[in-house]
């Protein structure tokens, strides 16, 4: 195996490789792995085929692993930890995937070459899953195999026009000695600390509380997302059932912007709601300057729309993959996978490159110096 200038990290669950493009700046991500062909092919028409090992994390072999790996990082599947889900947790079938992750997490010790920091990522709902046991239960694998952890919320919308709030559980080897300058305290608070962390993290026995600062604010805002070569506008029938499923709250607050002067950019989500014990369906809007939690396109309600409100007019098309690749963070160079209900499985299914970025440059990178100094 050629030489690695930076440290090495192993991605599991890697999808189309984004948390790789965020990794990039302060590590050699010289392994992947993901179970699903066509997010492999978008990690190799990325990335080369070099390092990827398509198939079941269950059956990689510790030998296909490189020496030395200073950062193993997971964002392993969260279909039963999502509080839109079946709420299975770490029972399930996808979400249970993470115990084959920590088998070779275990393998990697007994060989002598334990990663020196493992992040795990997930959706929210990984805090409260079966009332909390899940997490003490990765807390406890953790401990096994010779780590201490903490959790970090992080929202891309610190960093993008998109609203995604994930849980990041970074441990590092328990002979580790933490540079006070990456701990919070009751006089150093950090952002990513929130009130669910704590309330969490409580629980825990010797649960690390992580320090990373605030980023600056974000230089991205919707109209930077937007594509103007798509012009897959809604035609007029569209239109007029998009407004009868407005609720009379929501159809107020869009009339309000059809009389105010300017263009305003704003998205819409397709919900059920029960209504007077019944289901409906219902357009909702916003126009807060971000855009709903992009998701996987699987259902009716995963896919997002434009509403465009100037000079009295309301056009409307759905997010396209490229803006949905921008909602993540992802450079324009990227390649697409071909069809538009995958290039939006992996925006959906992805890590918020600038959210990884940050994390490694303020905490995954001085940890690993730290242990190898």
């Amino acid at each position: 195996m050629p030489p690695h200038d930076q440290p090495i990290a192993l991605e599991f669950f890697a999808g189309g490789g984004l948390a790789r493009l965020g990794l990039s700046a302060r590590f050699d991500v010289a392994w992947a792995n993901d179970l699903d062909a066509m997010k492999c092919k978008a990690w190799r028409d990325n990335f080369g085929a070099d390092g990827l090992v398509e198939g079941d994390v269950a059956n990689i072999q510790v030998d296909d692993l490189p020496p030395r790996p200073a950062l193993a990082w997971a964002s392993f599947p969260c279909q039963d930890l999502s509080l839109a889900g079946d709420r299975a947790g770490l029972t399930g079938g996808r979400s249970g995937t993470l115990f084959a992750f920590m088998a070779r997490l275990a393998e990697l010790r007994d060989r002598g070459d334990p990663p020196e920091v493992v992040v795990l990522e997930n959706v929210k709902g990984l805090l409260s899953s079966h009332g909390g046991r899940d997490l003490v239960a990765i807390f406890s694998s953790l401990s096994g195999l010779g780590y201490v952890a903490g959790c970090l919320e992080m929202d891309a919308a610190w960093f993008l026009p998109q609203s995604r709030s994930r849980i990041f559980i970074i441990a590092v080897r328990q002979n580790l000695e933490i540079p006070t300058a990456l701990l919070s305290h009751h006089d150093r608070p950090c952002v990513f600390q929130t009130p669910a962390i704590l309330k969490a993290q409580a629980a825990l026995p010797n649960a690390l509380k992580w320090f990373v600062p605030s980023p600056p604010k974000p230089s991205v805002s919707l109209p930077d997302i937007l594509d103007p070569t798509d012009t897959s506008w809604w035609e007029a029938d569209k239109l007029t059932i998009f407004q009868q499923q407005l609720s009379d709250k929501h159809r107020g607050r869009l009339d309000a912007l059809l009389g105010t002067p300017g263009r305003h950019i704003g998205t819409m989500y397709r919900r059920i709601r029960r209504e007077d014990g019944l289901k409906q369906q219902r357009a909702e809007i916003r126009f807060d300057g971000k855009v709903g939690c992009l998701r996987t396109p699987a259902g009716g309600s995963s896919r997002q729309f434009w509403l465009v409100v100037e000079g009295g007019n309301l056009k409307i098309r759905p997010i396209n993959p490229r803006e949905a690749m921008r909602l993540m963070g992802v450079p324009d160079s990227y390649q697409l996978p071909k069809g538009t209900l995958a290039g939006l499985k992996v925006a959906g299914d992805g890590v918020a490159v600038p959210v990884v970025s940050w994390l490694s440059e303020q905490l995954l990178a001085p940890l690993v110096a730290c242990s190898r100094s």
